[in-house]
């Protein structure tokens, strides 16, 4: 019998080969790759690109720039979150400030920051923005929905601050911790590649991508297109690992 997590994978597995095909017979009854090449002539041409030194610069440049941004935004939040959860008048100073940062579009952020801040630093602010409410509400709800006994329990016996963090704070938050990562990851690539693409910052995936579309280049869009998924999904893959790493170290 197939195991039902191998049965899975498999399910996965032909759900993309069925999407691609679909792709496939789309750009052949197209016909023409300026609207929609096909899935090997995607897959070539970032072979090709792979060889190239602009590649990899590229991605480094806005890898660095996004994650220097995620882990700023990261620790803010969580300083942020705990103020907020400690004192009340923070709580509500800080209030509108969220609020505004999660109802305005990316673009219009984009373009505001942009009047402020070099092209080159743009992504690093707006992941920054884009990732600091989530996780800072994230943060407060899970120390709001703390154990009340269990704290006071703490304090009775007089544990101390250190042991209560890695006892009592982890594992309550961990729920929370997760959510607030696999929303704000995803997001935090988003807006950094939506900013570059505005900004156009020498040396950066955003330039690549728009100067795809300005040479009306399709394979080429297609095939960043499908860098920035992968190195999506690769960025989340690895902070949720490490976050399930250190919760079980701090747990031992």
């Amino acid at each position: 019998m197939i195991s039902t997590g191998r049965a899975d994978r498999l399910i996965r597995a032909g759900a993309a080969v069925f999407w691609i095909a679909v792709w496939e017979i789309a750009s052949l009854l197209i016909g023409e790759e300026l609207f929609l090449p096909s899935p090997v002539s995607v897959i070539l041409t970032l072979l090709s690109s792979v060889t190239e030194p602009v590649f990899w610069s590229s991605i480094a440049f806005t890898l660095s720039r996004i994650l220097i941004g995620f882990l700023v935004s990261l620790a803010c939040a969580s300083v942020a979150a705990v103020l907020s959860y400690r004192f009340t008048f923070f709580a509500v100073l800080i209030d509108p400030l969220v609020r505004v940062i999660r109802a305005t579009p990316v673009a219009s952020i984009v373009i505001l920051v942009l009047v402020w801040v070099r092209s080159r630093d743009l992504s690093v602010v707006i992941s920054f923005m884009m990732v600091f409410p989530i996780i800072y509400t994230n943060l407060l709800e899970g120390l709001r929905a703390m154990d009340r006994d269990l704290l006071e329990a703490a304090d009775v016996y007089r544990v101390r601050r250190m042991k209560r963090i890695r006892y009592f704070y982890f594992p309550s938050l961990y729920p929370y911790i997760g959510s607030a990562l696999s929303s704000s990851l995803g997001l935090a690539w988003k807006s950094g590649i939506a900013a570059e693409v505005i900004g156009l910052p020498d040396g950066s995936i955003g330039e690549r991508v728009y100067e795809a579309k300005i040479f009306l280049s399709t394979p080429d869009l297609f095939a960043w297109t499908l860098v920035i998924i992968i190195l999506a999904y690769l960025f989340e893959r690895f902070f949720l690992a490490l976050s399930a790493w250190i919760m079980e170290r701090s747990a031992s």
